[in-house]
Protein backbone atom coordinates (compact mmCIF):
# COMPACT_ATOMS: atom_id res chain seq x y z
CA UNK A 1 0.00 0.00 0.00
CA UNK A 2 2.82 2.37 0.94
CA UNK A 3 4.62 1.65 -2.30
CA UNK A 4 1.42 2.27 -4.25
CA UNK A 5 0.85 5.63 -2.54
CA UNK A 6 4.44 6.66 -3.28
CA UNK A 7 4.02 5.70 -6.92
CA UNK A 8 0.83 7.73 -7.23
CA UNK A 9 2.47 10.72 -5.59
CA UNK A 10 5.48 10.42 -7.87
CA UNK A 11 3.24 10.22 -10.92
CA UNK A 12 1.34 13.33 -9.81
CA UNK A 13 4.55 15.32 -9.32
CA UNK A 14 5.78 14.29 -12.75
CA UNK A 15 2.46 15.30 -14.30
CA UNK A 16 2.57 18.68 -12.52
CA UNK A 17 6.09 19.25 -13.83
CA UNK A 18 5.00 18.32 -17.37
CA UNK A 19 2.01 20.67 -17.29
CA UNK A 20 4.05 23.56 -15.89
CA UNK A 21 6.77 23.02 -18.50
CA UNK A 22 4.24 22.95 -21.33
CA UNK A 23 2.50 26.07 -20.05
CA UNK A 24 5.82 27.95 -19.91
CA UNK A 25 6.43 27.03 -23.53
CA UNK A 26 2.94 28.12 -24.62
CA UNK A 27 3.26 31.37 -22.65
CA UNK A 28 6.58 32.09 -24.32
CA UNK A 29 5.02 31.52 -27.73
CA UNK A 30 2.00 33.74 -26.99
CA UNK A 31 4.11 36.61 -25.66
CA UNK A 32 6.13 36.43 -28.88
CA UNK A 33 2.88 36.65 -30.84
CA UNK A 34 1.90 39.72 -28.81
CA UNK A 35 5.17 41.50 -29.59
CA UNK A 36 4.82 40.77 -33.31
CA UNK A 37 1.23 42.03 -33.20
CA UNK A 38 2.43 45.21 -31.52
CA UNK A 39 5.04 45.69 -34.25
CA UNK A 40 2.38 45.06 -36.90
CA UNK A 41 0.07 47.74 -35.49
CA UNK A 42 2.89 50.28 -35.14
CA UNK A 43 4.07 49.72 -38.72
CA UNK A 44 0.44 49.93 -39.82
CA UNK A 45 0.20 53.28 -38.06
CA UNK A 46 3.33 54.50 -39.83
CA UNK A 47 1.85 53.31 -43.12
CA UNK A 48 -1.24 55.40 -42.47
CA UNK A 49 0.62 58.50 -41.26
CA UNK A 50 2.99 58.51 -44.23
CA UNK A 51 0.07 58.01 -46.67
CA UNK A 52 1.73 54.79 -47.86
CA UNK A 53 -1.18 52.39 -47.64
CA UNK A 54 -2.23 52.65 -51.27
CA UNK A 55 1.25 52.26 -52.76
CA UNK A 56 0.65 48.55 -53.45
CA UNK A 57 -2.50 48.28 -55.52
CA UNK A 58 -2.81 44.50 -55.77
CA UNK A 59 -3.38 41.76 -53.22
CA UNK A 60 -0.93 38.92 -53.71
CA UNK A 61 -0.92 36.88 -50.49
CA UNK A 62 2.02 34.68 -51.56
CA UNK A 63 3.86 36.41 -54.39
CA UNK A 64 3.46 39.77 -52.66
CA UNK A 65 6.16 38.84 -50.14
CA UNK A 66 8.80 39.40 -52.82
CA UNK A 67 9.38 43.13 -53.47
CA UNK A 68 10.46 44.54 -56.86
CA UNK A 69 13.96 43.26 -57.60
CA UNK A 70 14.95 45.28 -60.66
CA UNK A 71 14.21 48.55 -62.43
CA UNK A 72 11.53 47.04 -64.67
CA UNK A 73 9.61 45.62 -61.70
CA UNK A 74 9.83 48.91 -59.83
CA UNK A 75 8.48 50.74 -62.86
CA UNK A 76 5.63 48.26 -63.15
CA UNK A 77 4.61 48.87 -59.52
CA UNK A 78 4.91 52.62 -60.00
CA UNK A 79 2.77 52.54 -63.14
CA UNK A 80 0.03 50.71 -61.24
CA UNK A 81 0.15 53.34 -58.50
CA UNK A 82 -0.09 56.16 -61.05
CA UNK A 83 -3.49 54.84 -62.15
CA UNK A 84 -5.23 55.49 -58.82
CA UNK A 85 -6.78 58.79 -57.62
CA UNK A 86 -4.22 59.34 -54.85
CA UNK A 87 -1.44 59.75 -57.37
CA UNK A 88 -3.50 61.64 -59.92
CA UNK A 89 -5.00 64.14 -57.45
CA UNK A 90 -2.34 64.44 -54.72
CA UNK A 91 1.02 62.99 -55.76
CA UNK A 92 1.06 63.73 -59.49
CA UNK A 93 4.67 64.13 -60.62
CA UNK A 94 6.05 62.00 -57.77
CA UNK A 95 9.48 60.56 -58.56
CA UNK A 96 10.23 56.85 -58.53
CA UNK A 97 12.49 57.32 -55.48
CA UNK A 98 9.67 59.02 -53.60
CA UNK A 99 7.36 56.16 -54.54
CA UNK A 100 9.86 53.65 -53.18
CA UNK A 101 9.80 55.43 -49.81
CA UNK A 102 6.05 54.90 -49.39
CA UNK A 103 6.14 51.45 -51.00
CA UNK A 104 8.47 50.04 -48.32
CA UNK A 105 6.14 51.01 -45.46
CA UNK A 106 3.20 49.19 -47.01
CA UNK A 107 5.35 46.22 -48.02
CA UNK A 108 6.72 45.90 -44.47
CA UNK A 109 3.19 46.04 -43.07
CA UNK A 110 2.01 43.25 -45.36
CA UNK A 111 5.08 41.08 -44.73
CA UNK A 112 4.71 41.35 -40.95
CA UNK A 113 1.01 40.50 -41.32
CA UNK A 114 1.94 37.33 -43.19
CA UNK A 115 4.68 36.56 -40.69
CA UNK A 116 2.28 36.73 -37.77
CA UNK A 117 0.23 34.00 -39.44
CA UNK A 118 3.28 31.73 -39.50
CA UNK A 119 4.37 32.72 -35.98
CA UNK A 120 0.91 31.77 -34.74
CA UNK A 121 -0.05 28.76 -36.87
CA UNK A 122 3.18 26.74 -36.92
CA UNK A 123 3.75 26.61 -33.13
CA UNK A 124 0.01 26.02 -32.63
CA UNK A 125 0.24 22.94 -34.84
CA UNK A 126 3.41 21.79 -33.09
CA UNK A 127 1.97 22.13 -29.57
CA UNK A 128 -1.25 20.43 -30.65
CA UNK A 129 0.38 17.48 -32.44
CA UNK A 130 2.92 16.85 -29.67
CA UNK A 131 0.27 16.91 -26.94
CA UNK A 132 1.62 20.06 -25.27
CA UNK A 133 -1.60 22.01 -25.75
CA UNK A 134 -4.33 21.53 -23.16
CA UNK A 135 -7.70 20.63 -24.62
CA UNK A 136 -9.43 23.71 -23.22
CA UNK A 137 -7.03 25.96 -25.18
CA UNK A 138 -7.57 24.46 -28.61
CA UNK A 139 -10.78 26.08 -29.75
CA UNK A 140 -9.98 29.55 -28.37
CA UNK A 141 -6.65 29.49 -30.22
CA UNK A 142 -8.29 28.19 -33.41
CA UNK A 143 -10.75 31.07 -33.08
CA UNK A 144 -7.90 33.59 -32.84
CA UNK A 145 -6.26 32.05 -35.90
CA UNK A 146 -9.51 32.30 -37.85
CA UNK A 147 -9.91 35.92 -36.79
CA UNK A 148 -6.41 36.55 -38.07
CA UNK A 149 -7.36 35.14 -41.47
CA UNK A 150 -10.43 37.36 -41.54
CA UNK A 151 -8.23 40.33 -40.66
CA UNK A 152 -6.19 39.77 -43.82
CA UNK A 153 -9.35 40.03 -45.91
CA UNK A 154 -10.43 43.13 -43.98
CA UNK A 155 -7.04 44.70 -44.70
CA UNK A 156 -7.49 44.31 -48.45
CA UNK A 157 -11.14 45.46 -48.18
CA UNK A 158 -9.79 48.60 -46.52
CA UNK A 159 -7.13 49.22 -49.19
CA UNK A 160 -9.63 48.61 -51.99
CA UNK A 161 -11.75 51.51 -50.70
CA UNK A 162 -9.03 53.95 -51.75
CA UNK A 163 -8.21 52.62 -55.21
CA UNK A 164 -11.13 53.92 -57.29
CA UNK A 165 -13.12 56.91 -56.04
CA UNK A 166 -11.09 58.15 -53.06
CA UNK A 167 -7.58 59.44 -52.45
CA UNK A 168 -7.34 57.58 -49.15
CA UNK A 169 -8.98 54.63 -47.46
CA UNK A 170 -12.39 54.76 -45.84
CA UNK A 171 -12.24 55.75 -42.17
CA UNK A 172 -14.96 53.17 -41.48
CA UNK A 173 -12.84 50.37 -42.91
CA UNK A 174 -9.67 51.67 -41.27
CA UNK A 175 -11.40 51.69 -37.88
CA UNK A 176 -12.72 48.17 -38.49
CA UNK A 177 -9.25 46.96 -39.46
CA UNK A 178 -7.59 48.40 -36.36
CA UNK A 179 -10.36 47.26 -34.03
CA UNK A 180 -10.16 43.66 -35.26
CA UNK A 181 -6.38 43.78 -34.79
CA UNK A 182 -7.00 44.91 -31.22
CA UNK A 183 -9.52 42.12 -30.65
CA UNK A 184 -6.89 39.60 -31.76
CA UNK A 185 -4.37 41.23 -29.43
CA UNK A 186 -6.88 41.21 -26.55
CA UNK A 187 -7.88 37.58 -27.08
CA UNK A 188 -4.24 36.47 -27.20
CA UNK A 189 -3.52 38.42 -24.02
CA UNK A 190 -6.51 36.79 -22.31
CA UNK A 191 -5.26 33.27 -23.06
CA UNK A 192 -1.65 34.14 -22.15
CA UNK A 193 -2.69 35.66 -18.82
CA UNK A 194 -4.91 32.68 -18.02
CA UNK A 195 -1.85 30.43 -18.21
CA UNK A 196 0.22 32.60 -15.86
CA UNK A 197 0.36 31.83 -12.12
CA UNK A 198 -2.05 34.10 -10.21
CA UNK A 199 -1.24 35.46 -6.78
CA UNK A 200 -4.48 37.33 -6.15
CA UNK A 201 -7.75 35.85 -4.94
CA UNK A 202 -10.13 34.98 -7.83
CA UNK A 203 -13.07 37.38 -7.81
CA UNK A 204 -14.99 36.44 -10.95
CA UNK A 205 -18.46 37.99 -10.95
CA UNK A 206 -17.52 40.62 -8.39
CA UNK A 207 -18.13 44.33 -8.86
CA UNK A 208 -14.40 44.83 -9.26
CA UNK A 209 -14.26 42.24 -12.03
CA UNK A 210 -17.18 43.82 -13.89
CA UNK A 211 -15.56 47.22 -13.59
CA UNK A 212 -12.33 45.82 -15.01
CA UNK A 213 -14.30 44.44 -17.95
CA UNK A 214 -15.79 47.89 -18.48
CA UNK A 215 -12.26 49.30 -18.68
CA UNK A 216 -11.46 46.92 -21.53
CA UNK A 217 -14.55 48.08 -23.43
CA UNK A 218 -13.64 51.73 -22.83
CA UNK A 219 -10.09 51.25 -24.10
CA UNK A 220 -11.37 49.48 -27.21
CA UNK A 221 -13.86 52.28 -27.83
CA UNK A 222 -11.10 54.87 -27.47
CA UNK A 223 -8.94 53.02 -29.98
CA UNK A 224 -11.87 52.84 -32.41
CA UNK A 225 -12.43 56.59 -32.08
CA UNK A 226 -8.70 57.16 -32.54
CA UNK A 227 -8.86 55.18 -35.79
CA UNK A 228 -11.65 57.45 -37.03
CA UNK A 229 -9.49 60.44 -36.12
CA UNK A 230 -6.62 58.96 -38.11
CA UNK A 231 -8.85 58.06 -41.05
CA UNK A 232 -10.15 61.63 -41.31
CA UNK A 233 -6.77 63.26 -40.53
CA UNK A 234 -8.65 64.96 -37.72
CA UNK A 235 -5.51 65.20 -35.59
CA UNK A 236 -4.14 67.81 -37.99
CA UNK A 237 -6.96 70.19 -37.07
CA UNK A 238 -7.90 72.03 -33.87
CA UNK A 239 -4.43 71.59 -32.39
CA UNK A 240 -5.16 73.26 -29.07
CA UNK A 241 -5.89 71.92 -25.60
CA UNK A 242 -7.83 71.97 -23.29
CA UNK A 243 -10.12 74.14 -25.46
CA UNK A 244 -11.09 73.07 -28.95
CA UNK A 245 -11.81 75.85 -31.43
CA UNK A 246 -11.93 78.22 -28.45
CA UNK A 247 -14.44 76.26 -26.37
CA UNK A 248 -14.80 73.07 -24.39
CA UNK A 249 -17.91 72.22 -26.42
CA UNK A 250 -17.30 73.94 -29.76
CA UNK A 251 -19.91 74.91 -32.32
CA UNK A 252 -20.44 72.82 -35.42
CA UNK A 253 -20.60 69.37 -33.82
CA UNK A 254 -23.98 68.55 -35.42
CA UNK A 255 -23.76 70.21 -38.83
CA UNK A 256 -24.31 67.01 -40.83
CA UNK A 257 -27.71 65.44 -41.29
CA UNK A 258 -28.69 62.92 -40.09
CA UNK A 259 -27.05 63.89 -36.79
CA UNK A 260 -25.43 60.49 -36.17
CA UNK A 261 -23.30 60.97 -39.28
CA UNK A 262 -21.27 63.60 -37.44
CA UNK A 263 -19.82 60.93 -35.15
CA UNK A 264 -18.16 59.27 -38.14
CA UNK A 265 -17.61 61.92 -40.80
CA UNK A 266 -17.48 65.35 -39.16
CA UNK A 267 -13.78 66.01 -38.44
CA UNK A 268 -14.54 68.30 -35.50
CA UNK A 269 -17.07 65.92 -33.93
CA UNK A 270 -14.84 62.86 -34.29
CA UNK A 271 -11.92 64.59 -32.60
CA UNK A 272 -14.19 65.97 -29.86
CA UNK A 273 -15.63 62.53 -29.13
CA UNK A 274 -12.09 61.12 -28.93
CA UNK A 275 -11.27 63.79 -26.35
CA UNK A 276 -14.45 63.25 -24.34
CA UNK A 277 -14.02 59.49 -24.21
CA UNK A 278 -10.43 60.00 -23.03
CA UNK A 279 -11.69 62.16 -20.16
CA UNK A 280 -14.32 59.57 -19.27
CA UNK A 281 -11.79 56.74 -19.40
CA UNK A 282 -9.44 58.65 -17.10
CA UNK A 283 -12.27 59.35 -14.65
CA UNK A 284 -13.37 55.71 -14.61
CA UNK A 285 -9.77 54.55 -14.14
CA UNK A 286 -9.54 56.87 -11.11
CA UNK A 287 -12.81 55.51 -9.71
CA UNK A 288 -11.58 51.95 -10.18
CA UNK A 289 -8.28 52.69 -8.46
CA UNK A 290 -10.00 54.26 -5.44
CA UNK A 291 -12.49 51.39 -5.25
CA UNK A 292 -9.75 48.75 -5.32
CA UNK A 293 -7.57 50.59 -2.80
CA UNK A 294 -10.48 50.86 -0.38
CA UNK A 295 -11.59 47.24 -0.61
CA UNK A 296 -8.43 45.32 -1.53
CA UNK A 297 -5.56 47.49 -0.33
CA UNK A 298 -2.27 45.61 -0.27
CA UNK A 299 -3.37 43.04 -2.84
CA UNK A 300 -2.22 42.63 -6.42
CA UNK A 301 -5.71 43.63 -7.56
CA UNK A 302 -5.31 47.07 -5.96
CA UNK A 303 -1.77 47.43 -7.26
CA UNK A 304 -2.95 46.77 -10.81
CA UNK A 305 -5.64 49.41 -10.38
CA UNK A 306 -2.96 51.97 -9.55
CA UNK A 307 -0.80 50.93 -12.50
CA UNK A 308 -3.76 51.06 -14.87
CA UNK A 309 -4.63 54.59 -13.79
CA UNK A 310 -1.02 55.72 -14.26
CA UNK A 311 -0.92 54.14 -17.73
CA UNK A 312 -4.12 55.95 -18.69
CA UNK A 313 -2.64 59.26 -17.51
CA UNK A 314 0.57 58.61 -19.44
CA UNK A 315 -1.38 57.74 -22.59
CA UNK A 316 -3.51 60.87 -22.22
CA UNK A 317 -0.36 62.98 -21.91
CA UNK A 318 1.12 61.44 -25.06
CA UNK A 319 -2.18 62.00 -26.86
CA UNK A 320 -2.22 65.69 -25.89
CA UNK A 321 1.39 66.06 -27.06
CA UNK A 322 0.49 64.39 -30.36
CA UNK A 323 -2.33 66.87 -30.86
CA UNK A 324 -0.39 69.99 -29.85
CA UNK A 325 2.56 69.03 -32.07
CA UNK A 326 0.26 68.33 -35.06
CA UNK A 327 0.90 64.58 -35.21
CA UNK A 328 4.67 64.13 -35.65
CA UNK A 329 5.41 60.57 -36.74
CA UNK A 330 7.45 59.48 -33.71
CA UNK A 331 5.05 60.86 -31.10
CA UNK A 332 1.99 59.58 -32.95
CA UNK A 333 3.43 56.08 -33.19
CA UNK A 334 4.30 56.16 -29.49
CA UNK A 335 0.66 57.07 -28.84
CA UNK A 336 -0.54 54.14 -30.94
CA UNK A 337 1.87 51.67 -29.33
CA UNK A 338 0.82 52.81 -25.86
CA UNK A 339 -2.81 52.23 -26.81
CA UNK A 340 -2.02 48.55 -27.33
CA UNK A 341 0.01 48.39 -24.12
CA UNK A 342 -2.95 49.90 -22.27
CA UNK A 343 -5.35 47.46 -23.91
CA UNK A 344 -3.13 44.50 -23.07
CA UNK A 345 -2.82 45.58 -19.45
CA UNK A 346 -6.58 46.15 -19.13
CA UNK A 347 -7.29 42.64 -20.46
CA UNK A 348 -4.67 41.05 -18.19
CA UNK A 349 -6.09 43.03 -15.26
CA UNK A 350 -9.61 41.77 -16.00
CA UNK A 351 -8.44 38.18 -16.51
CA UNK A 352 -6.64 38.19 -13.16
CA UNK A 353 -10.00 38.48 -11.38
CA UNK A 354 -10.98 35.13 -12.89
CA UNK A 355 -7.93 33.30 -11.60
CA UNK A 356 -5.62 30.91 -13.40
CA UNK A 357 -6.85 28.14 -15.65
CA UNK A 358 -7.12 25.00 -13.48
CA UNK A 359 -3.83 24.92 -11.60
CA UNK A 360 -1.33 22.27 -12.67
CA UNK A 361 -1.81 20.55 -9.31
CA UNK A 362 -5.60 20.26 -9.84
CA UNK A 363 -5.17 19.04 -13.42
CA UNK A 364 -2.60 16.44 -12.38
CA UNK A 365 -4.74 15.11 -9.54
CA UNK A 366 -7.81 14.79 -11.76
CA UNK A 367 -5.83 12.96 -14.43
Amino acid sequence: MADSAIQVETRIYKEIDRIERNRRMVRGWLITVLFVLLALVVVGGATRLTESGLSITQWKPIHGVIPPLNAAQWQEEFDLYRQIPQYQQINKGMSLDAFKAIFWWEWAHRVIARAIGIVFAVPLAFFWITGRLERRLRWPLIGILALGGLQGAIGWWMVASGLVDRTDVSQYRLATHLTVACLIFAATTWVWRALCPHSGQPLAGSRASRFAGLMVVMVLLQIYLGALVAGLNAGLTFNTWPLMDGAFIPDGLTLMKPVWLNAFENVKTVQWLHRMNAYLLTLLALVQMVMLLRKYRGTTHANRGVVFFLLVCLQATIGIATLLMAVPLDVALTHQAMALVLLGFSVAHWRAFHGEYPRPTDVAVRS
